[in-house]
């Protein structure tokens, strides 16, 4: 298998409601494969399923037998009563030696929290720490589910320049979801774009304001990171798509998963998030 995961027309029902339907991607190694859409467009569910923690409903996903994996999830269950230090949520899982655990702690600039109690931190050295401890394992698959939250933009900065140099040096593959778009858009080699199925897909091209999406959110639209790609269907009224050759289904794509534009270019425009509050300690 040449890809580390790979996912064939693949999706999760849960309680009759599709969560997300018609994925098809592939992670290889030493590639950047970012996932963008809106807020519940099934982007965390995806990841999900590439790494085994959902059982597709339908389709087929792959995984390279024995590939290690390192998953930065979005959000983290923890009993914060617990008395929990970061050296020892670092092998929480399995075991991580303590110089190993330490060096992944360096490479994220968290090498002082090695001490400190899980629950005083702040989110952007939670972040920080969730990023180490998927980094210890040494994956040869990283996914990462909005790996930048609770960071400021200069944390941002370096966290995203922190994946390509690992990308560079190591040859792992990423699977990655990122509503700042704009920051990773350089070293992305594949973009994906979700709501509820894959709309688009391609590589990133052109990153620019689109007034009419403005028009469309106001002011929740926020920083837009469009990409350019091309588009062979079209979305119909009643959620349905009418393909290039005339043919209407309940996806985008009902054959092979990989209708290629024929026509017209279009701009796909990805909201960030809402300003967030710099923090000195993020």
């Amino acid at each position: 298998m040449d890809s580390l995961v790979a996912m064939q027309e693949a999706g999760l029902n849960r309680a009759g409601r599709w969560l997300v339907r018609g994925v098809d991607l592939a992670v290889r190694p030493s590639e950047i494969v970012t996932l963008i859409g809106p807020n519940g467009s099934g982007k965390s569910t995806t990841l999900k399923l590439a790494v085994g923690i959902e059982t597709a409903s339908e389709g087929k996903v792959n995984r390279r037998q024995g590939a290690r994996v390192g998953y930065v999830p979005q959000t983290l269950s923890i009993d914060w009563s617990l008395p929990l230090r970061v050296r020892d949520f670092m092998s929480l899982t399995q075991r991580i030696p303590d110089g190993d655990a330490k060096a992944a702690l360096a490479r994220t600039g968290a090498e002082e929290l090695w001490q400190r109690d899980l629950k005083n931190l702040s989110g952007g050295e939670m972040q920080r720490v969730l990023m180490a401890r998927a980094l210890a394992r040494k994956p040869e698959l990283l996914v990462l589910d909005e790996p930048a939250q609770g960071v400021d933009i200069a944390g941002e900065e370096n966290l995203y320049a922190l994946i390509k140099s690992l990308r560079d040096e190591t040859g792992c593959g990423v699977l990655l979801v990122s509503h700042d778009l704009h920051m990773v858009m350089a070293a992305t080699d594949h973009v994906i774009c979700l709501n509820g199925h894959v709309c688009c897909h391609g590589a990133p091209d052109v990153v620019a304001n689109n007034a009419a999406y403005r028009q469309l959110f106001g002011s929740r639209a926020g920083a837009i990171a469009p990409y350019r790609h091309h588009h062979d269907h079209v979305h119909l009224p009643d959620g349905r798509v009418q393909h290039a050759d005339g043919t209407i289904s309940d996806h985008c794509h009902p054959g092979d998963g990989h209708h290629h534009l024929q026509a017209g270019a279009h701009v796909f425009p990805e909201v960030a998030p809402p300003p967030r509050q710099r923090k000195n300690d993020a």
